[in-house]
Formats: structure tokens, sequence, C-alpha cells
């Protein structure tokens, strides 16, 4: 199968949307991502997968820690920002947690030091420990199909506990 195909089935699978950011000699990094998830609850690991092109790939492995920033749909700019898809720079306005950058107002931020680092055809796989996290109560912002995406008001679920 060639590659188009194979990108065109992975985008038929939605997900969240983050930026991962990181702090190395006093600079702030970030990159937007979509390759995440959650590992295990005890201990409380996550994931992300980056590319072997993408910059942020030695930062992570020089820093060993970082954060990931769930975005909510009013984000989306940022996440363009961080993905390189702007022609120009937007302001992007941080906060720290857990010693680590992590973008005002995002969905969930989430502080985390790298435990293990799997490499993975032409990705390296972080898994890393949560030490801290952030919410905050809003609507996420979506990626299927190559687009952003929000959830319709009529989407909603709503769960009994």
């Amino acid at each position: 199968m060639d590659d188009r195909l194979f990108r065109n089935a992975m985008g038929k699978f939605a997900t969240g949307v983050t930026v991962i950011t990181t702090e190395l000699n006093g600079a702030v990094h970030g990159m937007t991502a979509n390759a995440f998830m959650s590992v295990s609850l005890n201990p409380k690991l996550v994931l992300v997968s980056i590319g072997e092109k993408a910059k942020m790939l030695e930062k992570i492995q020089q820093s060993k820690k970082y954060a990931v920033n769930i975005l909510s749909q009013d984000q989306k700019v940022l996440s363009m920002n961080f993905a390189g898809q702007l022609e120009k720079q937007v302001d992007v306005q941080f906060e720290e947690l857990g010693g680590l950058p992590v973008i005002k107002d995002a969905l969930a931020q989430i502080s985390c030091r790298v435990v293990n680092e799997v490499q993975a055809g032409d990705h390296t796989l972080f898994i890393r420990e949560v030490m801290d996290i952030n919410i905050t109560e809003k609507d996420p912002l979506l990626f299927f199909s190559g687009k952003y995406h929000q959830l319709a008001q009529n989407e909603k679920v709503k769960t009994s506990s």
C-alpha cells in the first residue's frame, strides 16, 4: 500500500489536539501532536510519538521532561502556530505547572518526566510519568481526516453518575 492510503486510513481515527512543550536553556519550545495516549493508571503514564524529522525530538531528548497541553476548541490558532501552519507566529501565553511551561487556558495541562524512550520506525515513543495535572471544563479541539473539528451541541452526551 502507498503512504497516502495509510495516512488517509489513520486520519479516520478522530483525536484530540495537543501541544507538547518543554524548556531548554531558558527557551520554551513546542509542537502540535495528536499521537498522544494514556498508557497506565498505576503508575500514571502517558505516551507521545514524535517523528525523527521533528525539531522537538532533540529538545525532549535533552530536557528529559515536557508538558502536554490538550487544546480546547477555541485554541485552534495555537495548534496551527505550533504546527508551523501560520505565516506569522502568534503570541502565546504560558503558565507553569510542575516546573514546565504550559499553555494558559488549555483544556488540560499535564507535566511529565520521560521514563522510557522507544524507537519505532521513523518515530520515537516517549513514555512519561505524570507529575502534575490541571484541568478546565471546556469543549475539546478535534482532528479528523486532516481537518480541525468541534463537537456539535447535539453530539454532547450527558452521563448519569
